[in-house]
């Protein structure tokens, strides 16, 4: 066929007969038998000793064809293996110089599948393949597939787009990862989104794709942190700001210092990398952070874009806001405030840092952004007078109580906190990581009184699906507590269904939580929910899916018609059995 013809065209090129050759030789012929064995010697394997061989091989019925197929197998092999070796021999202009010459050669066979993967291999090892040849293979769709990485880094560097169509497949299967992690059926306190630890995230096989993708190509690495900025800006999502420090951190173990070396923000996110493995910012590491941020020089601050996108991970953020709850837990026992503590400065100095990444990418302005005082004197005074107010209920409910009864636990909160959690991000922030330290602590008192305060927060934080993620996981903790209407009713009615109609996200978290408690709830409660969360017909896929499994679940805890009739006759009294013992 054409196909064929074509792949066996590059033969004459080099003065090797081709079936075309043949078959005009036995056109033009009076004896093609002759002609046949003629052509044969003159194309077959030129060694003397294999002349007597080639009868005795025919007497035993294996094809010509077979034979030289093995020897071409066996050729071809030593021959990868030259070339694996040329690579790695002599001096180095040397080397490319032969490997150069056998390209030229062999480049019109390259599509013989026999000899296509020696091209190939003489490709791989030369570290610039000429123009003309990237070209020839970019134009061809089934060459480039058959390219190794080596050939395909140097085609990607000078094709953004083509470069830009290989990777974008990856990060959409990153951001989907991490989505179906979030809205995972198993809701664990011990197993959430923060568990894994860098490096086991690290092995992700996006990572190592990419890690793969960009070698030590500098230039390519560049690209993907701009397709990073680029998509976070469109998007707002934040798990690309994950995924640029994982691949920072990908190259540093593979101690790819062409890389590493170039990125100004490799040592920061090294060490801060450490604090998140350990989930808290000890004071030496600290040190260290401030360190870079305080370093930071004129004329360089554009790094300061780059470090607010590490920041805005949400692993470091989760870290740092960790951290800021134990630091405030610490000054309430050393009777000392906020402003009055550099590692609490830092950490908000941090946060606020990250949680601007968006805003500074965005406008190019590159300078911290400026921390608001109240933040400092106000917000976190209040949170630590919560931390006073359950020390002084817990004491009051140890000592005995005299005839003015129980103390009641304090059930308003300042207007203030509700404020602050309202208008400033930081402070929305670490009050929802508050919430959810209370949470884990099983303080169903504490929960219960701020808890009317996310139902309006910061962008709608308190509806996100990061806090809403664990919180669900938290709140397995207070399951005896679903059994309670005034526990559920401020939970779900004045929390959870606010939003459920306005946020698909909302709903499905709640169907996730309810799949998990749904036995721990009072019947009649979990009739009112069951009827509350019908999907509509905006509703997605996801959400009708979860509703659909929490109905099963609930239908098979109906008792069945049948033992309903039964159950009366249970309660007439039973026959007295005489027991043994009493005979």
């Amino acid at each position: 066929g054409p196909g064929w013809a074509a792949m066996y065209a590059g033969l004459q090129e080099l003065g090797v007969a081709n079936g075309e050759d043949l078959k005009e030789t036995l056109t033009n012929c009076t004896e093609p038998l002759k002609a046949i064995e003629q052509f044969q010697t003159e194309n077959g394997v030129l060694l003397p000793s294999l002349q007597s061989a080639l009868p005795f091989l025919d007497l035993h019925g294996t094809p010509r064809l077979e034979f030289h197929q093995s020897v071409f197998d066996e050729l071809r092999e030593k021959l990868l293996e030259r070339v694996s070796t040329i690579a790695l021999e002599g001096k180095v202009e040397e080397r490319y110089k032969k490997l150069e010459e056998l390209l030229e050669k062999s480049f019109s066979l390259v599509k013989m599948p026999s000899i296509q993967p020696v091209v190939m291999c003489v490709m791989k090892h030369l570290p610039k393949v000429p123009e003309k040849k990237l070209k020839l293979v970019m134009a061809d769709k089934d060459l480039y597939k058959a390219c190794a990485v080596e050939v395909k880094r140097q085609i990607w560097q000078d094709n953004q787009a083509l470069f830009g169509d290989e990777v974008s497949p990856l990060l959409k299967q990153y951001i989907l990862e991490k989505e179906n992690t979030l809205f995972s059926n198993d809701i664990s306190v011990l197993h959430n989104f923060f568990s894994p630890s860098p490096k086991t995230r690290r092995q992700g096989e996006v990572v190592q794709k990419l890690t793969q993708m960009i070698g030590k190509n500098v230039k390519l690495y560049d690209m993907v942190l701009q397709f990073l900025r680029t998509l976070f800006l469109r998007t707002r999502n934040v798990h690309y700001c994950t995924l640029r420090a994982e691949l920072l951190m990908s190259l540093h173990d593979l101690e790819i210092s062409e890389i590493c070396t170039v990125d100004p923000c490799h040592k920061f996110t090294w060490c801060l990398d450490a604090c998140i493995r350990e989930k808290f910012v000890d004071n030496k590491r600290a040190r260290e952070l401030q360190g870079f941020l305080d370093g930071v020089k004129k004329g360089q601050e554009q790094v300061l874009g780059d470090l607010s996108m590490i920041l805005c991970d949400p692993f470091a953020i989760n870290t740092l806001a960790l951290s800021t709850i134990r630091n405030l837990q610490d000054l309430v026992g050393q009777d000392t405030l906020p402003r009055e503590s550099p590692d609490l400065l830092l950490l908000l100095r941090m946060l606020s840092l990250g949680q601007g990444a968006w805003d500074m990418i965005d406008s190019q302005v590159f300078k911290e952004p400026k921390m608001e005082a109240e933040l400092i004197t106000r917000f976190l005074p209040m949170l630590m007078s919560f931390v006073v107010d359950d020390h002084t209920f817990n004491v009051d409910q140890k000592l005995p109580s005299e005839e003015k009864g129980p103390v009641p636990y304090p059930s308003t909160i300042p207007e203030a906190f509700t404020k602050f959690l309202q208008e400033n991000r930081i402070a929305c922030e670490i009050g929802l990581y508050y919430i959810l330290h209370i949470t884990k602590l099983r303080n169903k008192n504490a929960f219960l009184r701020l808890l009317p305060a996310l139902g309006e927060t910061f962008s709608d934080l308190a509806f996100s699906d990061i806090f809403l993620h664990l919180l669900t996981g938290n709140l397995t903790l207070l399951g005896e507590e679903f059994a309670l209407e005034e526990f559920c009713t401020s939970l779900f009615d004045s929390f959870f269904l606010t939003a459920c109609s306005r946020k698909e996200n909302v709903h499905r978290h709640v169907l996730r939580l309810l799949l998990h408690l749904h036995h721990k709830v009072a019947p009649a409660k979990l009739e009112s929910l069951q009827k509350a969360l019908v999907p509509t017909k905006q509703s997605g896929e996801a959400v009708k899916e979860l509703y659909n499994q929490l109905t099963e679940k609930l239908e098979l805890r109906k008792p069945s018609p049948a033992q309903v009739t039964e159950t009366p006759s249970m309660e007439l009294p039973l026959p007295t059995v005489p027991t043994p013992a009493s005979r």
